[in-house]
């Protein structure tokens, strides 16, 4: 196995796309070569927010800073059904109610 292998399968690849990002001009680039990725990855409309993003200079770079320490905004569309909500379970009533107080 090459050693270009071994960086991409430890994650080199996500390292080099978080920190081409942030250059203004060459992260706009990139940002727009990787699209249809990000999209197809996100979803339409996250993911066209997700580029859009991107590819504004200023924003783009302030949002790809920060991101490399928190992570992404936007999450993936693997991990938006992870955090599904469970369906609505109505609460249990009691089958015998209790005994009225004698006064």
């Amino acid at each position: 196995m090459s050693v270009k292998r071994r960086i991409v399968r430890a994650g080199g690849w996500g390292i080099v796309k978080r920190l081409i990002k942030p250059i203004p001009i060459i992260g706009s680039i990139f940002a727009l070569g990787l699209a249809g990725y990000e999209i197809k990855k996100k979803g339409l409309l996250p993911g066209a927010v997700h580029v859009g993003l991107d590819v504004t200079p200023v924003v783009g770079t302030a949002k790809n800073v920060v991101e490399i320490f928190t992570g992404d905004w936007i999450p993936d569309k693997e991990d938006r059904k992870k955090k599904e909500i469970p369906p609505y379970q109505p609460p249990t009533v009691e089958a015998d109610p209790p005994d009225p107080v004698d006064f």
